[in-house]
């Protein structure tokens, strides 16, 4: 079984936040794994979000398994999970998973640039975005006659608030929203809006989420072809 060495404790408890948080919202979450020299990075897809989340982890050695100096691998979120040991900061790498389809369409690794336009407002701007849209979500359902309380109805609403996108960017606030409930969007800034073709990512320190423009020209993830 191929262990990954992981650079220390915080970083062991980072991953499995991170984990815990995919779980939280798809008990049967798989993520993708792509490890090389001392970076590995963790892909996941929150489905209340529609966005591709991205966790890098820092390996105390460059990585290897045997002759394979390179990791790419889909496997269970909760087995992975199970595997995180602490204060060992190790992690085994469970058996490879059938990956769902947006495990096959990942950002670039290279090629990223600044967004152009007016930027990003302010990390405490964000979180008052978020907040603004969750109290705008309880506002309207709460309004919602009783027949009209149904699955769909509560989806067109949530589409219409989180599909508006943040301060003249192409970012949806989904994409905001995601980052704030998965633990990216904390500490004192650190934030950029970066573009590689299709593909639009919020970067933090502590996580990214990528959004990738569909043929309709807005921003989505679109399924593997």
């Amino acid at each position: 079984m191929t262990v990954l060495h992981l650079a220390d404790e915080g970083e062991a408890a980072d991953l499995a936040a991170f984990l815990s948080r995919l779980l939280h919202y798809d008990r049967s979450a798989a993520v993708r794994l792509q490890a090389a020299g001392t970076a590995l990075a963790v892909f996941g897809r929150p489905p209340s979000f529609e966005v591709l989340a991205i966790r890098a982890v820092r390996l105390a050695k460059p990585y290897e398994d045997g002759l394979d100096a390179l990791l790419d691998v889909t496997v269970s979120a909760g087995e992975l999970l199970e595997a995180v040991e602490e204060k060992a900061a190790t992690a085994a790498v469970p058996a490879a998973v059938t990956g769902p389809p947006w495990a096959g369409v990942l950002p670039p690794r290279g090629g990223w640039r600044p967004e152009p336009g007016p930027g990003l407002p302010s990390l405490d701007a964000l979180r008052a975005l978020v907040a603004a849209g969750i109290t705008e979500f309880k506002a309207r359902t709460r309004e919602l006659e009783a027949e009209r309380r149904t699955r769909a109805e509560y989806d067109r609403i949530g589409r219409d608030i989180w599909s508006r996108t943040v301060a003249g960017t192409r970012l949806p606030v989904r994409a905001v929203h995601a980052a704030q409930s998965l633990g990216f969007l904390r500490g004192e800034g650190g934030l950029a809006l970066v573009a590689s073709g299709a593909w639009l990512r919020l970067r933090t320190p502590y996580g990214s989420v990528a959004v990738r423009r569909a043929g309709t020209g807005t921003l989505g993830i679109s399924p593997a072809r």
